[in-house]
């Protein structure tokens, strides 16, 4: 398996709770995919770098360090193109 970096960043309009279930979410799937979720940071509401969306200047962003095959990361990056609380997201693969 191979080590991987992903950044996202969830609008800031949504409730605590919300929160941590997107986050579980994205966890219990690189899980499923047969990854392994080695470390997560929360890093709280941040001011993003420009406006997303013409509404959004500040967002919720997360980092998650994991290890697993391309096919994980493909499915991932499916599914947050399709979740709609994520603004932005990025997975790069950390060299060893």
């Amino acid at each position: 398996m191979r080590p991987y970096e992903l950044m996202y960043i969830v609008r800031p309009d949504i409730e605590e709770e919300k929160l941590t279930q997107v986050i579980e979410k994205f966890s219990n799937l690189i899980v499923k995919e047969g990854g392994e979720v080695t470390k997560t940071d929360k890093w709280g509401k941040r001011k993003l770098a420009y406006v997303i969306n013409d509404k959004w200047s500040e967002g919720f962003y997360t980092l998650v360090h994991f290890n697993g095959q391309p096919e994980v990361v493909n499915e991932l990056d499916r599914v947050m193109k399709l979740t709609e609380d994520v603004v932005r997201h990025m997975i790069t693969r950390i060299e060893e």
